[in-house]
């Protein structure tokens, strides 16, 4: 658990209109009961950022003394972020499919099992739907981290900003950037078939699941946990450096699992997992992390979508570029 933050650390506490707060009579303003002395005067209003509204408490510190990059959760916070952040994956993947298997799967040997969940259209679903409840805790967590359970803004503390020089554009060229290199990579080195595409051959249901996770789910709570709670702990501790390694690594080392297959895959991966975590050291912020990861997955997720209504025929004949990048935007999750 983190520990209790100095004063300076501290921040103003957001206001959360959807949650019912105790009803505090002395909250309604602290201005319109007290004037506070001041040399410049005998009474003068307190500043705005030390004012308590109504349903809220007073600010503690002024929200400008949060820095992203001199986090107030330590090393240990963020690799327990970290860790229950992969076994909140396999765990709800395992609660998920356990009782379909002990109702439908009628062989005994480990082989026949693994036959049984990679080409069971059921079983298949179920496995990559237990990520959405699994991202969502991850959310939960790194929320109570960040926050401290609500005592620190979440969005500043994480450093949801824009760098100076360094926009919306830049990223999502950054992140066609580096689709491109990867359909070069994967193009020259090649690879076997993914669990990407078995997926998203197996059903409907699961193609636009998987399509939504990509696109949606999986590029917020992978920032959120590798370059936003993790690497800046890490970088308070054993520099930035340092950082950018094991973070790199770790983000690479998850996603190879499910790649062990297709070196060029793991070689894009691994491209990737280290360009975004330098797009972090250098700008000091996380939401062009964001935006590269999500504009990086968001054109594969649409080609998995629509990659049933496309030409079926001789594709290679009619559009060779459009095949190719089928081909190969198909494998670069």
């Amino acid at each position: 658990m983190p520990c209790p933050l100095s004063p300076r650390h501290r921040a103003a506490v957001p206001t959360r209109p959807f949650l019912l707060l105790p009803f505090n009579p002395l909250s309604l303003t602290l201005a319109s009961i007290v004037s506070i002395p001041d040399e410049r005067g005998p009474f003068v209003e307190p500043p705005a950022d030390t004012q308590a509204t109504f349903g809220q408490m007073p600010a503690i510190a002024p929200a400008a003394a949060i820095d992203p990059n001199n986090p107030p959760w330590g090393i240990a916070a963020g690799i327990l972020t970290w860790v229950g952040s992969v076994v909140l994956l396999i765990g709800i993947g395992i609660l998920f499919i356990i009782p379909y298997i002990a109702s439908n799967f009628k062989g005994r040997g480990k082989e026949e099992l693994t036959q049984f969940l990679t080409t069971d259209k059921t079983a298949i679903f179920l496995q990559i739907l237990s990520a959405l409840p699994a991202h969502l805790l991850t959310f939960v967590i790194v929320w109570a981290v960040v926050t401290h359970f609500g005592k620190r803004p979440f969005w500043k503390s994480i450093g949801w900003s824009w760098s100076k020089g360094f926009g919306f554009w830049k990223s999502a060229g950054l992140a066609v950037g580096l689709l491109l290199l990867g359909m070069g990579i994967t193009k020259i080195v090649g690879g076997g078939e993914t669990s990407i595409d078995q997926i998203s051959h197996s059903s409907a249901a699961s193609r636009y699941t998987l399509a939504i996770l990509a696109g949606l789910t999986a590029p917020l709570i992978e920032e959120l946990v590798y370059r936003g709670v993790l690497y800046s702990a890490l970088q308070k501790v054993a520099g930035m450096l340092w950082a950018v390694i094991i973070v790199s690594v770790l983000f690479a080392l998850v996603h190879v699992l499910e790649y062990y297959n297709n070196v060029g895959v793991i070689m894009v991966i691994s491209l990737l997992s280290v360009c975004l975590t330098l797009l972090r050291a250098y700008t000091g912020r996380l939401l062009p992390c964001f935006i590269v990861h999500l504009v990086f997955n968001g054109i594969q997720a649409v080609i998995i979508i629509i990659e049933p209504f496309l030409p079926q025929s001789a594709p290679e004949q009619k559009a060779p570029v459009v095949a190719m990048l089928w081909r190969t935007v198909r494998h670069l999750f």
